[in-house]
């Protein structure tokens, strides 16, 4: 990579960790209603794979959505008012946390239910060759979808029909609370893919680089081929499944553990030992994003409530 590139995705990274630290400081003082899913430990695979695809690509998600839409470069002004519910948020305030939508960067949205998004990424890859288009479709979703039914009928037919998209499970090893070894008859949940005939591969989802290098070879491949891929990126989050989770089904070993691994301190150790960036200059990106991330704050503060009549505003189209 050239040293600005290099730059950029640990800008995109730390920029998506203070972003989702400050949004949860904010949920648990009451700023931010509904509920709350943090993506602290998972920068990399947002990062690393946006960084492959183009403006006229397709990306949907599950409900821990904030890192894919900020990767994407949608405002983070416009995501936190969104959050906060504000008029001048990204969905001017009716979508919230869960349902974050940015049509100018083709991100069709968050989804609230598990797996629900799985079976609406398989439609938009189903568009894409119905008009002969050259994008491709990422479908991010946690290892607890993959027990959903519509996992498997998604998967099925995108093998069937041959549908440009890449299945990204994000597999931070735990459904809520429950471990992926009490809730999967099978340890390498890559292996789902293959009844259906899928490529596939694991890749080290808290390496940056790796995340970059995996990418770039199946959007390549899924763009020339016109066919499905599956990718477990393994990753790890460390706080809880939401903001009001107490967390006490993990040890404090384990998660300091996974934190010995973490995306950023990881990569920032290989842009000072490459000589492609030095302690400054990482010092000033901090400083840069702290501020891009509080003046977000002080935009959702500044934002106005929506009115009353746009409940009943894109009901019907």
């Amino acid at each position: 990579m050239e040293r600005s590139e290099a730059i950029r995705l640990y800008r995109e990274m730390c920029l998506i960790r203070r972003f989702e630290e400050r949004a949860s400081d904010r949920y648990q003082d009451g700023k931010i209603g509904g509920y709350f899913h943090t993506y602290i430990g998972q920068e990399a695979i947002a990062v690393g794979i946006a960084a492959i695809l183009t403006p006229e690509d397709y990306v949907i998600d599950s409900y821990r959505d904030h890192g894919h839409c900020l990767a994407l470069g949608s405002d983070p002004n416009l995501v936190m008012a969104e959050l906060h519910g504000k008029k001048r948020g990204l969905c001017q305030g009716k979508g919230g946390s869960m349902h974050l939508f940015d049509k100018e960067r083709r991100f069709l949205g968050g989804t609230g239910i598990v797996g629900a998004g799985i079976p609406i990424g398989t439609g938009a890859a189903f568009a894409i060759k119905y008009r002969g288009g050259s994008q491709v479709c990422v479908n991010f979703f946690g290892d607890g979808a993959l027990n959903e039914g519509a996992f498997h009928e998604s998967l099925n037919l995108a093998s069937l029909w041959s549908l440009p998209i890449i299945f990204v499970c994000e597999n931070n090893h735990y459904g809520m609370s429950t471990p992926v070894s009490k809730s999967s008859s099978l340890e390498s949940l890559v292996e789902r893919a293959a009844g259906y005939g899928i490529e596939r591969e694991a890749m080290n989802g808290m390496d940056v680089r790796a995340v970059l290098s995996t990418a770039r070879r199946v959007v390549d491949y899924v763009r020339q081929n016109s066919r499905p891929y599956f990718i477990e990126a393994i990753t790890y989050r460390y706080l809880g499944h939401g903001a009001q989770d107490p967390n006490r089904y993990r040890t404090r070993q384990e998660i300091e553990e996974w934190r010995l691994r973490d995306p950023i301190q990881g990569y920032a150790a290989y842009l000072l030992g490459q000589k492609l960036a030095t302690e400054s200059d990482l010092e000033t990106i901090h400083a840069e994003v702290n501020e891009v991330v509080e003046g977000s704050i002080r935009f959702s503060e500044e934002s106005p409530e929506p009115e009353p009549d746009a409940l009943y505003e894109h009901v019907y189209v």
